[in-house]
Parts: C-alpha cells; structure tokens; sequence
C-alpha cells in the first residue's frame, strides 16, 4: 500500500510536521516494499488559501490510499475523503516512526477533520 506521510525534510528520520497542508514534504512509503520518494509541497508553504486542497490533490496523484499527518483541517479532509484517501492523524516523532505505527496499526482512522482552516 502507498502511503503519504507530512514531513519536515526528505527523509525517513525527518520529523512527521503536523501540519497537512502547509508541511514542506510527503514522504510516500510502500508499506511493503519499504521503497519511499520525497515529493515537495513547497507551492503551498505560504499559499493564502487553498494549501489543504493543494496538498490532497498532490498526493492523490501519487496515488496514495492513506495519508499519516499530524492534523488535518477541514477542507483537505474533505478532498482526501472524496477521492478515497483514508486519512490517519495524531502521527508524531519521525517519519519512520509514524511509517511503523501506521503498519502495526497503532493509529487510528480519522472521522473527521481536527483544526481549522488556516491553522499553522
């Protein structure tokens, strides 16, 4: 399964950012291939609005099936949620952290979206 994981910088021992839309990196993982590409989400760092719906659509066109994050705001959880992208929040410490507990399945889906628009 490929998953897309918010990430302070481009590697596995990056921290996880909390923040979806506005983090500086996916990281997307196959979970069982181990195989994993950084994809810069630089345009929607400072964007004045739309990074949440930005940043699900870059993801979706990684063809990911599940997104790790810290929190996710309401409208990226709408857009991941319309295109059938799980979303798993409350993820923290390293990418590779939240990639291991994503596998043993120590994070649970997410109902809903658990900040604000705009929330940095």
């Amino acid at each position: 399964m490929k998953i897309a994981i918010s990430s302070q910088g481009k590697e596995l021992e990056s921290r996880v950012d909390q923040r979806f839309g506005r983090c500086s990196w996916f990281i997307v993982a196959d979970t069982e291939t181990g195989d994993y590409q950084a994809v810069s989400n630089d345009q929607n760092l400072s964007a004045a609005q739309g990074a949440g719906i930005q940043s699900a659509e870059i993801v979706s066109r990684q063809g990911v099936e599940a997104v790790v994050t810290g929190h996710c705001g309401p409208k990226a959880f709408r857009t991941l949620n319309v295109a059938g992208i799980k979303i798993f929040k409350g993820a923290e410490g390293t990418v590779a952290d939240a990639l291991e507990k994503f596998k043993s399945g120590a994070l649970a889906e997410a109902q809903g979206a658990d900040v604000e628009g705009h929330w940095s």
